[in-house]
């Protein structure tokens, strides 16, 4: 963990010498360190859920600073829909072997090979996640789930807890969020049940990126402006790829993009941007009004409660 302060002159009764303060950085990295080795003292099966996105990424990292210099003690959970952009599967294969980490793949494929599930019209796979999580959370019997889940990202997302209690069907019930007062996280759970448990809860995008630049991760390329195919659908910029896009009427074209986020290549939309360093990311995502889901996104626009539909069926 971080150690590095900022000087603050004491000014209470009887204040005589100097204090310290740490910037706000420092603070979330000292709140989610702080999580992680809460978690790895009260659980026995932790696993972390990683895509090889950038919230993933930095939980990741964080979790390699807080039991530095010994391993992670837990491994990582991958739910692969088989649309997954290539740069970002790439990048999770070099970072596990990098690391020595133990990966587990849940594999939205193969439960549509054996008929266990059907594809969906609009082709997005995206909800098709759920059955694959939570088999793969009993079979391996994680009872704590690490998400890289913020609250500034969607309205379901910010009525999460830190520690967000699941039951043996893997739903989320609001009603059954406990408080937690003074970073004090109940773990305790029922047999068959589990805990989702979101270090990032309270960062921004903009934090996620400002950290980034500060600890010099690296990130898939994609997340830089670049060029690339794609075609216009609801208001998105989508690459092709075979899920079934583009349509009749949807010609492609090549432009110069990038994505704030990144999942299923059916329902990941990129942005018209010309940010191809960390600091103009960081000045373009500053002057956004609009979260990342909420600008590309297609899977959280299908209704109103979308998301919060979904985490009762057991999703992220």
């Amino acid at each position: 963990m971080t150690t590095a302060t900022t000087p603050l002159e004491s000014s209470g009764p009887g204040a005589g010498g100097s204090g310290y303060a740490l910037t706000h950085l420092e603070a979330l990295e000292s709140e989610a360190v702080h999580i992680f080795r809460e978690v790895a003292g009260e659980f026995e099966r932790p696993v972390i859920l990683f895509s090889g996105g950038k919230d993933s990424i930095v939980m990741l990292h964080l979790a390699l600073k807080a039991f530095r210099p010994a391993a992670v003690p837990f491994g990582l959970l991958h739910v692969d829909t088989g649309h997954n952009f290539p740069e970002v599967l790439e990048y999770r294969d070099r970072t596990v072997a990098r690391h020595g980490l133990r990966l587990h793949v849940a594999s939205v494929q193969e439960y549509l090979d054996r008929g266990e599930l059907k594809e969906r019209p609009d082709g997005t796979r995206n909800p098709l996640q759920t059955r694959p999580l939570l088999d793969a959370i009993a079979r391996n019997r994680f009872d704590a789930v690490f998400g890289g889940g913020r609250r500034d990202e969607e309205k379901a997302r910010a009525k999460e807890r830190v520690f967000s209690l699941r039951d043996e069907f893997g739903g989320w019930d609001p009603r059954r969020q406990r408080p937690e007062l003074w970073q004090l996280y109940n773990g305790r759970h029922a047999p068959g049940e589990h805990v989702r448990v979101f270090p990032l809860s309270n960062w921004t995008e903009l934090d996620v990126w400002q950290y980034i630049a500060r600890e010099g991760i690296e990130l898939p390329a994609i997340y830089y402006a670049h060029e690339r195919e794609v075609f216009a659908r609801s208001g998105m910029w989508l690459a092709p790829g075979e899920w079934g896009g583009p349509g009749e009427g949807e010609p492609a074209e090549r432009r110069r993009v990038r994505y704030r986020t990144v999942g299923d290549m059916s329902c990941t939309g990129a942005v018209d941007s010309d940010a191809d360093t960390l600091e103009k990311v960081i000045a373009e995502i500053a002057a956004s009004r609009l979260t990342e889901r909420g600008a590309t996104r297609a899977d959280d626009k299908l209704s109103e409660a979308a998301m919060e539909d979904r985490k009762r069926e057991g999703y992220f």
